[in-house]
């Protein structure tokens, strides 16, 4: 026996088959279309963010630039005080110095001056260097100075 041709539930069959495949690519391109859009509504909100982001970030470094220059012009401001400083005490310095050799070469000359007195003195005898020396004159005398003057100048 032969089975009854089934080519007129077979294209009904196949219809139904074809509209449900259809429908089930309809579906799947709904589907794929709301993704793309939930995709895209997220990219959107992402690069929201990321601008929100960028742009904190940028007024992040305005503040700093303005921060750093503040900062660095005190630095200038302290190191050219500190320069100035400088100068004044390399100045005092340089004064101090030209005073320290003026006053070396001085006592180099006092220090000349003794050696000879005192070479000159050395080879002289007691009652010249009782001469050079007036407050030797009187060691002699037991009496104190005003006595002697007393004695020098009667009234």
């Amino acid at each position: 026996m032969m089975m009854g041709s089934p080519s007129g539930n077979s294209c009904l069959s196949n219809t139904r088959f074809h509209q449900s495949l259809g429908s089930e690519e309809e579906l799947l391109q709904l589907e794929m279309l709301e993704r793309k859009r939930k995709r895209m509504e997220a990219n959107r909100e992402s690069a929201r963010r990321s601008r929100v982001r960028k742009q904190k970030h940028m007024d992040d470094m305005a503040a700093q630039l303005v921060e750093l220059r503040k900062e660095n012009s005190e630095l200038v401001a302290s190191i050219n005080m500190a320069m100035q400083m400088y100068q004044n005490v390399e100045a005092e310095n340089s004064v101090l110095r030209a005073q320290i050799a003026e006053l070396t070469q001085t006592l180099r000359s006092l220090n000349h001056i003794i050696d000879l007195v005192s070479t000159r003195t050395r080879s002289t005898s007691e009652a010249s260097l009782n001469f050079v020396n007036p407050m030797n004159m009187f060691s002699s005398h037991s009496q104190p100075i005003m006595a002697c003057a007393a004695d020098m100048f009667p009234c």
